[in-house]
């Protein structure tokens, strides 16, 4: 495996107590980001009755983070690369620290608004510098391992964060929501002197102008995906010729630039081009049916909401118990072969959804969220160590950086899409809303099975 000096000299080093400080410290922080992204929605509720913000205010308390976590993963991956992973991973733990405080005792809806902005991109930041420093410093007979205990934890995080933010909210106040994962960064943050330096290199230029047309270009799209009822013809159409001069611009600055924000080269190597368009696509899948199924199941096939969230245990639970087994298959199956596999069990229990209605649950609803759940399951946590290891070891902070841009660009880009779709139809109590998520679904199987097929192709040898 070629390393850079850096690298080489924290993997020639480090000891086994080091590797699994490492381990733990990077578990630790990631396990915060799912339960921030799933407590802030029952945090709305709260927000509401306290701080008095007007319906659009309301959304970018959840949409203002998931943005900025998407459009920083580029830039900080290469800060990763640059100034040291240890530092960029330190750097964002604190910032995630430091916004979340500034959530739990934000007086008005603008701070609380500001603050969340700044909890993504301090996500973004302790996201591709853990990612990378996890690859620099352990052996490759450890890191595939590593990889699927954090496929793991981020499972945990989205199947048992809605009830720990649920929770909280009612014992405590929704403020709780956002300072309990503050303490628990606090506690990573106090291990991060401890870990290994892993060096960058220095002398790297950054593109801040990449950095700042591919942030506005990302904004701007899940501003107008999400504005969109509110927009108008003429306000769509405004948004829509900004976004292109603005994509336009990030274009010829990328081509011109000698340190460019993405590495693009990495895209011509298939296997890694393969892996974060899937990556992309269970996000895409996974991340709208989590924030939409409880209402469907309340409002369309008529659960209780207690009713309502054991089923959804259905969906989430194979997210936490199958990467070990991804790992393991893994070794004995093509892994191309594997990840295209789950991304078409993935669709085909979007497609099943489409399939439930009243009256119709019971067996198509257990198999359509088994699917989805079985496909993510599978693929966690065993797709970042596919992707990064497939790129030299001296790319991993960039190559990180661009596949988890990959996957959260499309995360935020489907979810807006969802709720556009939604809110046209008159929103989650609209008489309209089960055919609007039959929409969505059916969409999101289509779009799956193209993945699939492209997967297929891409990762061939």
């Amino acid at each position: 495996m070629r390393t850079s000096p850096g690298a080489g000299r924290v993997l020639g080093g480090i000891t086994t107590s080091r590797q699994a400080l490492v381990l733990v410290t990077v578990l630790l922080s990631s396990l915060l980001f799912p339960l921030t992204i799933t407590g802030a929605s029952l945090a709305l509720p709260g927000v509401e009755a306290d701080l008095s913000p007007g319906p659009n205010a309301l959304s970018w308390v959840v949409n203002g983070y998931n943005a900025c976590f998407a459009a920083f993963l580029a830039v900080t991956g290469v800060l990763a690369d640059a100034l040291g992973r240890r530092r960029v991973f330190g750097c964002g733990v604190g910032l995630f620290l430091l916004a979340g405080i500034g959530c739990a005792v934000a007086g008005d809806v603008v701070a609380l608004i500001a603050a969340r902005a700044l909890s993504g991109l301090g996500a973004a930041a302790a996201t591709t510098g853990g990612s990378s420093l996890l690859a620099a410093t352990l052996p490759p007979a450890v890191r595939a391992r590593a990889f699927g205990l954090l496929g793991a934890v981020l499972g945990a995080g989205l199947a048992f964060g809605p009830a720990a933010g649920g929770l909280l909210v009612a014992g405590f106040g929704w403020r709780a929501v956002f300072a309990v994962p503050a303490a628990l960064a606090a506690a990573a943050l106090l291990l991060v002197p401890l870990l290994p330096t892993a060096p960058g290199e220095p002398e790297r230029r950054i593109d801040w102008p990449g950095a700042g047309l591919f942030t506005a270009a990302l904004l701007l799209l899940i501003f107008g995906l999400n504005e969109s009822a509110t927009l108008g013809t003429a306000g769509a159409a405004l948004i829509g010729v900004v976004l292109v001069g603005t994509c336009a611009a990030f274009v010829v600055v990328e081509r011109r630039s000698a340190e460019p924000l993405f590495e693009l080269g990495l895209l011509r190597n298939r296997r890694f081009a393969a892996f974060a368009l899937a990556a992309g696509t269970f996000m895409g899948v996974l991340v709208p049916l989590l924030v939409y199924l409880p209402s469907y199941l309340v409002t369309s096939l008529g659960f209780a909401p207690v009713r309502a969230g054991l089923w959804l245990l259905v969906l989430t639970a194979p997210t936490v118990f199958l990467p070990f087994a991804g790992s393991m298959l893994a070794r004995r199956v093509p892994p191309g072969v594997l990840v295209a596999a789950a991304v078409a069990v993935t669709g085909a229990g979007a497609a099943l959804v489409v399939t439930t209605g009243p009256g119709v649950a019971g067996s198509a609803l257990v198999a359509a969220l088994l699917c989805v759940g079985i496909g993510v399951g599978l693929s966690n946590g065993v797709l970042d160590g596919l992707a990064i290891g497939s790129v030299r070891s001296e790319q991993a902070g960039t190559a990180s950086g661009l596949f988890n841009t990959v996957r959260l660009t499309a995360e935020a880009v489907a979810l807006a899409g969802a709720g556009a779709v939604v809110s046209a139809a008159g929103g989650v109590l609209g008489v309209e809303f089960a055919g609007a998520l039959h929409l969505v679904c059916a969409a999101l199987a289509a779009m799956t099975a193209i993945s699939a097929v492209a997967v297929l192709v891409l990762s061939r040898r």
